[in-house]
């Protein structure tokens, strides 16, 4: 989670709904996927438990008027005349926005969209930075030199240190292009042995993608589909142009050969240094409308719409309608990094 994230967080706690929604403007939100119950949130950390879940999707219907995403340009040419707008948003693509997310929020009537990562529909294959946490914490002690990381990964069995060299491992890996952060992937599954890949799999199968059947099948129930890349990976400066392009122009071809209009796109990972000025000029070439950031902060009419924030949504928040409605104290630090990567 973002600085200001943690810092929107903190001052949602202390501050009432009520005096909140006199300074709130229209947002977008995000979370990634909902399970029954997690077992290890060391690997299962993109995934709300139900029973939090429905609570927060409850305060959401409660607080704020939540809204396709076909209505994002009505609500962007005039946001003081929608303050409580919001759209809420998954990313990914995991089997369990179908079998539980899709059921909680048809019951309340919330719209919201799904992006997707076509490269795991088309194929299965997980998510890179859950394979690389897997590795952090499978892995037998020791030291791995992996291909193109400057730096040894270095395993103890204390469990605290093991939580550090996965945010370092996937910090090192995020500034390799992605052929290369791919190469690393096959050889951790190597060191970890398939046998045991396979087995891990089974245990966390809240980690599935979704197929083109059962997003049709979303689509059909009234999910908007939109495009979260084609391998989820960041497109930042350690990406070649050539190979941001097909990130963002592939997953566009797929969606609509298998599904319909893809208008949206949001950005793997979304931070400041995920993504880039190639990537969100990409964007706009590919024809999309629209794309979103993980930066926190409200939805304006003077920002970039290829560079839109959004806020994550923590695991058991109880204090969302607050918290939804500061956002636009982060607009400024939005602002200056649309402004950098305009430059």
């Amino acid at each position: 989670m973002s600085l200001s994230g943690r810092l929107f967080r903190e001052l949602g706690q202390h501050i009432p709904a009520g005096v909140a929604r006199l300074v709130g403007r229209p947002a977008a939100v995000l979370f990634h996927g909902v399970e029954p119950q997690t077992g290890d949130p060391r690997l299962q950390a993109n995934h709300h438990e139900a029973d939090a879940f429905r609570a927060i999707a409850l305060s959401l219907k409660a607080n704020f008027d939540v809204l396709p995403l076909s209505a994002l340009p009505d609500v962007l040419a005039a946001p003081d005349k929608h303050q409580r707008a919001l759209f809420l948003m998954s990313d990914d693509g995991y089997v369990n926005n179908l079998t539980v997310a899709a059921g909680i929020l048809e019951e309340l009537h919330m719209p919201w969209t799904l992006f997707v990562s076509t490269h795991h529909i088309d194929t299965a294959e997980r998510n890179p930075a859950f394979v690389a946490r897997l590795f952090a914490f499978y892995a037998a002690a020791g030291g791995y030199r992996l291909p193109h990381l400057k730096d040894s990964v270095v395993l103890a069995d204390n469990p605290g240190f093991r939580e550090i060299a996965a945010d370092r491992l996937l910090n090192a890996m995020k500034q390799l292009n992605g052929p290369d952060a791919r190469h690393v992937i096959v050889e951790m599954i190597k060191i970890l042995k398939p046998e045991k890949v396979a087995e891990l799999f089974l245990r966390f199968r809240s980690e599935e993608f979704l197929n083109w059947d059962q997003i049709r099948e979303l689509n059909k129930r009234g999910v908007t589909i939109g495009a979260h890349a084609h391998w989820h990976w960041p497109l930042n400066d350690s990406q070649a142009e050539s190979y941001i392009q097909q990130q963002v122009r592939l997953p566009k071809v797929r969606i609509e050969a298998e599904v319909g209009p893809c208008t949206a796109f949001a950005y793997p990972f979304g931070n400041i240094g995920d993504v880039s000025r190639t990537a969100w000029e990409a964007v706009q070439d590919a024809g999309y409308s629209h794309a979103f950031t993980t930066l926190s902060g409200s939805l304006e009419s003077e920002m970039n719409p290829f560079l839109l924030p959004r806020y994550t949504l923590g695991m058991k928040e109880n204090r969302t309608p607050s918290l939804i409605s500061l956002l636009r104290a982060g607009n400024s630090r939005v602002l200056e990094w649309q402004k950098t990567l305009a430059a």
